[in-house]
């Protein structure tokens, strides 16, 4: 499963950073075997199996590529406003991901210890020092030369083991139907529904990266693109037994934070991804980094994200309309996620769905605010000019 995935994730951002807008974006994003799907993917797994999972990923990839084909016509249900909210969203759920990484990584020995603690902040320190009170390379390696000196903490404090190293092999190639695939109709309804989510996500992902970046709001075409590449690995994927695919929405926090939009740099990291796949024992050398440093690196990253969405969201006025979009989304989204149960007298495909991300929460309700409540005059005018391009 680590191996196939590396490949995917190295295929895919591949095919996104050098695609011409019909199969990938050509912008310097980063895919990934994402966590949003996690959630679901328990669940499909634990009331069937991994074959099941496999099968539903095909349904759903399907969907996305339609998803993607078709973006063009849907955009309209995505103004900034909505994409600001969701990716405001997203910046605000990966937060706890980034705390549980600087105590050591959730169910881990030793979580929440000060030394967890200790290395992530020295990393933390490391990282903003760089990208605030240097120039140049520094600037620009803030993140990767904060994860270097947490690595050297974390190595002189014991924290570090190389024994999964020592087991792993050279060299292993995987192979094609290793586990099976079946299909089951609850199982795909429920993955092609978090697909539709996660073409959102990308909307969002994608958007961000170009006006973080480029300082620009990306084409039809490279959305189109970018999802459209997004549901062909996927299908790609299963048929290796590769979980789904997604951009990485942290990498596009890395994105904004250096303005590093050079696609060569992008592939260069997708041809070390690569090789990992291919060398257990390389790969095996990327997971000796503790979870505290990668937690106090990527928490920076992951309030930039947030930031984007604030800075999508302010483009437009802040009236009463889009105060209550922006404001009811993020409460419903977030707090179902944090209210463990409230969904509890649900039907179990409903809880697996709208229960488990709060993405899926906050994307429905912003959509469905935004086409319900009444724009006033002069909100509706300037929505009308814009559409209009004047």
């Amino acid at each position: 499963l680590i191996q196939v995935s590396l490949l995917i994730t190295a295929i895919a951002t591949l095919i996104q950073v050098f695609g011409n807008g019909r199969v990938g974006a050509g912008l310097p994003v980063i895919m990934g075997i994402s966590f949003a799907y996690v959630p679901t993917l328990l669940a499909i797994g634990g009331q069937f199996d991994l074959p099941t999972i496999l099968g539903a990923e095909i349904v759903g990839g399907c969907i996305a590529i339609v998803f993607g084909i078709f973006v063009k016509y849907l955009r309209v249900f995505f103004p900034p406003l909505v994409t600001g909210t969701v990716i405001f969203t997203i910046g605000l759920s990966l937060y706890p991901t980034a705390v549980k990484y600087m105590a050591g990584g959730a169910g881990s020995e030793g979580f929440g210890s000060w030394q967890n603690w200790t290395v992530a902040l020295i990393t933390l320190a490391v990282v903003i020092f760089c990208n605030h009170f240097t120039k140049g390379v520094f600037k620009l390696a803030s993140i990767l030369i904060g994860m270097v000196v947490g690595y050297i903490v974390a190595l002189a404090m014991g924290m570090v083991s190389f024994s999964a190293v020592a087991q792993s092999g050279w060299f292993a190639v995987t192979a094609p139907l290793h586990f099976g695939i079946t299909f089951n109709v609850s199982a795909c309804i429920s993955l092609a529904v978090m697909y539709v989510v996660s073409s959102v996500q990308t909307i969002g992902d994608l958007t961000s990266t170009t006006i973080g970046g480029l300082d620009r709001e990306p084409t039809d075409r490279e959305l189109s693109g970018g999802i459209v590449a997004q549901g062909v690995m996927s299908v790609a994927g299963a048929f290796f037994g590769g979980l789904p695919a997604a951009t990485f929405s942290q990498n596009v926090g890395i994105v904004i934070m250096t303005k590093v939009v050079n696609r060569f740099v992008i592939g260069t990291a997708a041809v070390i991804i690569l090789l990992a796949g291919f060398i257990p024992k390389f790969a095996s050398l990327l997971t000796t980094i503790p979870s505290c440093v990668l937690g106090g690196a990527t928490v920076s990253v992951f309030a930039m994200i947030a930031m984007t969405g604030i800075k999508l969201i302010v483009k437009e006025e802040l009236t009463a309309r889009t105060i209550s979009i922006v404001g009811l989304s993020v409460a419903v989204g977030i707090g179902v996620i944090q209210a463990p149960g409230c969904l509890g007298l649900f039907p179990d495909w409903a809880r697996t769905i709208f229960g488990e991300s709060a993405v899926v929460m906050s994307s429905i309700m912003s959509i469905a605010l935004n086409l319900i409540l009444p724009r006033e005059e002069a909100e509706a005018m300037n929505a009308a000019m814009n559409s209009n391009g004047i």
